[in-house]
């Protein structure tokens, strides 16, 4: 069975001030293009389908000629809700959607529940896990504390439960939207730390042919049979360096699996420049990147007159302006953002405890700092989707 294994659309997104919905309308017309060309047997979408809980009218619309397309395509397509996505908005009319061959999985209820699609080696299970907010969903899978391992293996012990009831061969496929050991993030996936623990590892997957993962935007393989595909278009300049793609997976009769990246369009090229400002609008080498959406890091140290101007009358698509003025790690004059980069809301709030009583809070107040954290991000979620 030949998969086309794709995540993260964020649909309703802007990059910076600059609108992405006609690049993720491309992007969608590619999907389709790509699923045709290679014959593929099902499309699956691993989540984060939108940017926000309520999207805007726009990408309603995006989404809906997504849907209308691969429908009329033929070809099945399993999708989850993510982290960014409203479940029960995503879910809407799933029940009427799944006759033209549309499976919504947004209920973690039914995780155990698998689509089934055949090829001529037999069947298919596919299972849809969709985000899992830990303190969400701990009592439906009635586990003592919530967390992100917890949670995601109470919900494998359903897939495997099921797929043990399921004709010997039974090949199987899990749709999962999660931070995985070994992933590498970017800027511009949300934090889903609970508990200060982000990532499960990539073992409670096992015993399922392959896992098609959504949440990170890099294309990445964690193993064989675990894989993001990454988001189809950037969302940060962290992801200058991505390659953005699909996943074409064949499964074989035995349940093997072989994996090609397929391209996706992107609109125009990303780049970080870095150097003094009169450097970089002299430098020869960065002719190339004229056309390219640039974040430039200024490290002059004063800050110069007009930069963003000067800049854009050379590099016109600049659309992000760092000041690092090049200082020493101790200097007073280092900004309070840089002194906070790479720190966690963690770390953060106990760096402010140690500074104003001279020491640092012990394991008890460390967890009361990270049970208010977990319980603060949880609130704003369900806030968000219930608006």
């Amino acid at each position: 069975m030949k998969l086309l294994h794709t995540s993260d659309w964020h649909l309703g997104r802007a990059f910076h001030r600059v609108n992405m919905l006609d690049a993720q309308a491309e992007f969608i017309g590619h999907l389709v293009t790509t699923a045709r060309e290679h014959d593929v047997d099902a499309v699956v979408v691993s989540g984060d389908v939108y940017d926000r809980a309520v999207p805007p009218l726009a990408a309603v619309e995006l989404f809906d000629d997504a849907l209308h397309r691969l429908a009329d395509l033929g070809v099945p397509t399993v999708m989850i809700s993510g982290n960014h996505d409203s479940a029960r908005r995503l879910g809407v009319g799933a029940g009427l959607i799944d006759r033209a061959g549309i499976h919504l999985r947004t209920e973690p209820s039914a995780c155990g529940v698998p689509v089934m699609l055949s090829d001529t080696h037999g069947d298919v299970a596919f299972y849809g896990l969709p985000y899992l907010e830990p303190a969400l969903v701990k009592d439906e899978f009635a586990v003592d504390r919530a967390g992100h391992e917890a949670v995601l293996a109470a919900a494998m012990d359903r897939v495997r439960a099921d797929l043990a009831t399921r004709a010997r061969g039974t090949r199987s496929v899990v749709l999962a939207h999660a931070f995985v050991t070994g992933g590498e993030a970017s800027d511009s996936e949300r934090d889903i730390t609970v508990g200060g623990v982000a990532a499960v590892p990539a073992g409670v997957f096992e015993g399922v042919d392959y896992a098609a993962l959504g949440h990170l935007h890099g294309s990445q393989t964690i193993s064989e049979r675990v894989r993001y595909s990454g988001s189809p278009l950037p969302y940060s300049f962290s992801e200058s360096d991505h390659r953005k793609s699909m996943w074409l997976v064949d499964l074989d009769a035995e349940g093997a699996v072989t994996a090609e990246r397929v391209d996706c369009p992107v609109p125009r090229a990303l780049v970080r420049i870095r150097g003094a400002l009169e450097d970089l609008l002299a430098d020869p080498g960065l002719v190339r990147h004229e056309g390219s959406w640039v974040e430039a890091t200024l490290t002059d140290p004063v800050r110069p007159a007009d930069p963003m101007a000067r800049l854009t009358e050379r590099f016109p698509h600049t659309l992000s302006l760092v000041f690092d003025p090049e200082r020493a790690p101790d200097d007073p004059g280092v900004s309070y953002a840089r002194r906070l980069a790479g720190r966690s809301d963690q770390q953060i709030a106990e760096d402010f405890v140690a500074h104003v009583r001279g020491a640092g809070p012990d394991a008890r107040e460390q967890v009361v700092l990270r049970d208010a954290f977990d319980t603060v991000r949880a609130d704003a979620t369900v806030r968000e989707v219930a608006r």
